[in-house]
């Protein structure tokens, strides 16, 4: 959806190296967003992100790379919604596809009309350019299990790739949405990721239960919501906390014991809210601090990677 990040850029480099010719979408698609949520004041900087893509196009010129951005597929709604004008609420008309149950739970449950809005406007893209392959980030967990549900039972013959999440030095998972935050809340909001690798290390000394996982992380998270709540109005960084989901590396489905050779997908979601009383020359985020901030973030727990990560702790 644009305002391109090292996380976009890192899916398009995986795909010139794959293929031949990379075809760039860059589209902020209404009806993903609810009726009361940030479509109007979603990051948009086309100028940019062209300039980004031509600089990236220049990179593709050395040897390791043997694809090119062939197309920037930048359309407007009334190319991609040509029949009716697109709508956000959730019983609202229009030409919708959805993938149940997996559109309910975790992220679907709070935002009922987001994966419904993903994999039509996905579904359009996929019919319009008919690529070989089309790349998702892992960050976008659930998103990543819709598209592949969709094209599987759709019969479309395109591969879904999914590359990593890419981090901030510090941890934090990369989103267009972070232009958002602020110093203050820039800096609490590190407690997602600090949440999601406290479950790591208990799987990693051996806890296996749902209840054990789950305490791990709902810990830190409730450690430092209240920590925050503590603080005078001029210093605090208020979140709620959504949800902590523990599930299947292949379904999705939350489970209460994990086989070690399978392991889990640990994630959750919180809300940084807006900052109640902003300090002279403090650094404020885009809008000035005054969005409420939706984060997800996710690992996979396996045995390899939660011994490396613990053993780096």
């Amino acid at each position: 959806m644009g305002a391109l990040h090292e996380g976009h850029l890192a899916l398009i480099r995986q795909a010139a190296r794959d293929n031949h010719w990379v075809y760039v979408s860059i589209y902020v698609n209404p009806t993903q967003f609810g009726v009361n949520e940030d479509l109007g004041s979603y990051p948009r900087n086309w100028k940019q992100d062209f300039s980004i893509l031509q600089s990236l196009q220049q990179e593709f010129r050395r040897p390791r790379y043997q694809g090119r951005i062939g197309v920037v597929f930048m359309p407007n709604s009334t190319e991609m919604y040509p029949g009716l004008p697109p709508s956000s609420e959730p019983n609202g008309d229009g030409s919708f596809v959805t993938i149940t149950p997996l559109a309910r739970r975790l992220e679907g449950a709070s935002r009922p009309v987001f994966f419904r809005g993903v994999a039509t406007v996905v579904m359009k893209l996929l019919n319009i350019v008919r690529p070989t392959s089309v790349y998702f980030g892992q960050k976008d967990i659930q998103q990543t299990f819709v598209i592949k549900r969709m094209v599987k039972d759709f019969h479309m013959d395109t591969e879904v790739v999914v590359g990593p999440t890419v981090r901030e030095p510090d941890g934090l998972a990369l989103s267009s949405r972070n232009v958002y935050l602020g110093e203050r809340r820039r800096k609490v909001a590190l407690v997602l990721s600090k949440a999601l690798r406290a479950a790591e290390t208990a799987f990693a000394q051996g806890a296996r239960k749902r209840r054990y996982l789950y305490a791990a992380a709902k810990d830190v998270l409730e450690s430092a919501k209240k920590q925050q709540d503590a603080l005078p109005s001029d210093q605090r960084a208020r979140f709620e906390i959504d949800y902590i989901s523990i599930a299947d590396t292949e379904t999705l489905d939350e489970l209460e014991e994990l086989d070690s050779r399978k392991g889990a997908i640990v994630s959750g979601a919180i809300k940084m809210l807006p900052i109640q009383e902003a300090r002279q020359g403090e650094h404020l985020g885009q809008n000035e601090d005054a969005t409420t901030v939706r984060l997800i973030d996710n690992i996979r727990l396996d045995l390899l990677s939660a011994k490396l990560g613990f053993l780096k702790r």
